[in-house]
């Protein structure tokens, strides 16, 4: 049963947001009171619906004392209170607490780990992969630095990806992904292991970070790439240190103003997810075995090229579906990850 004061504090906090901002709230209040009046808006709604399937209920069991109504009623109580128990679920999962950066972008960095010119070579299919997926969302999938290896591979990557519900998705995807599959410079046909690692960071405004120009150290430096005019003829390029914590952005695109707004824009989001992970370390010593908490030095998942089978760790998940996420379909691989999650809260805020 789904406890009845929580629903009323709601509801009336609601009504409140409603009334203060048809008032005509002051200027510096109507963003967080519209964030929170959209938060609460699909709880409300999920509320009424559960009030009005209770009333329902009532007045059928209520129609079974009544001769002509029986017959009626005998038909209308089984469907009616088979959806109850549904509601109540749906009423569970739209309480839990929401994480704040969940509407926000997200900052996509992937690196290549153990396993040398593969391992390389399996961060850029990590890259195509979610640049698929973002596609098949509708998001918009900006690159913002990519080095390549000699062999095409990805040395460094990092992208802004925006759209609704950015980082709720992506932020499952932050860890260690290994791959096991016989590389294009394997002659003898062995499988080999190699590694890449995601960071997926919600994007931070500047009101969240504020970095002082005392904390950070601007350095400008020839761009390097793959060829044309601009490389090596202006010194465009921008690598930006911040000196408390030794965090180093680089960006190299050929303007030196973007440059300079790509990496604050990353650095803040560094700095952000730090915060975050600090604040989340202090509540809970076990951290580590949420999922999605980003401890990104554990294996979180494997892709078995030669069986076609890819492994979720954190849940015991395998699909035989290889081609099919490595070419961005990555949906049912992340609604897992979320139902898990929601499940592990609810086991956590019934305890």
């Amino acid at each position: 049963m789904v406890p009845f004061e929580k629903l009323d504090q709601i509801t009336r906090r609601f009504e409140f947001l409603e009334a203060k901002l048809g008032a005509g709230a002051a200027p510096a209040e109507i963003a967080a009171l519209s964030r929170e009046y959209s938060d609460l808006k699909p709880v409300v709604t999920e509320i009424a619906a559960y009030r009005t399937a209770l009333a329902d209920l009532a007045e059928a069991e209520g129609w079974l004392a009544d001769p002509e109504m029986k017959v009626l009623a005998e038909e209308e109580l089984p469907r009616l209170r088979a959806r109850i128990p549904e509601m109540e679920q749906a009423l569970r999962l739209a309480l839990l607490p929401k994480d704040a950066a969940d509407a926000r972008p997200a900052i996509l960095e992937i690196r290549p780990g153990t396993g040398g010119d593969e391992a390389a070579l399996f961060a850029g299919d990590l890259a195509r992969m979610y640049q698929r997926y973002a596609e098949r969302m509708g998001w918009r999938f900006e690159i913002l630095e990519q080095q390549l290896s000699d062999l095409g591979g990805i040395k460094e990557f990092t992208a802004h990806v925006q759209g609704e519900g950015v980082f709720a998705r992506l932020k499952y995807e932050a860890g260690t992904h290994r791959v096991q599959r016989v590389p294009e410079t394997e002659a003898q046909g062995r499988i080999h292991t190699s590694a890449a690692t995601v960071a997926v960071l919600p994007e931070a405004e500047d009101v969240d970070i504020d970095i002082p120009a005392s904390d950070i150290r601007i350095d400008t430096m020839r761009s390097s790439g793959a060829g044309g005019q601009h490389v090596n003829t202006t010194d465009s390029a921008v690598r930006i240190t911040h000196l408390p914590t030794g965090i180093i952005v680089t960006s190299s695109e050929k303007s030196q103003h973007r440059n300079r707004e790509i990496a604050m824009q990353v650095l803040r989001a560094r700095l952000f997810e730090r915060e975050r992970d600090r604040v989340a370390n202090a509540r809970a010593a076990d951290r580590k075995a949420q999922v999605g908490s980003g401890d990104r030095s554990e294996r979180i998942r494997t892709y078995n090229f030669p069986q076609g089978r890819m492994t979720d760790h954190r849940i015991n998940l395998t699909l035989y579906a290889l081609p099919q996420i490595m070419a961005g379909d990555l949906t049912e691989v992340i609604d897992a990850l979320t139902a898990h999650d929601q499940a592990a809260k609810l086991a956590e805020m019934e305890a």
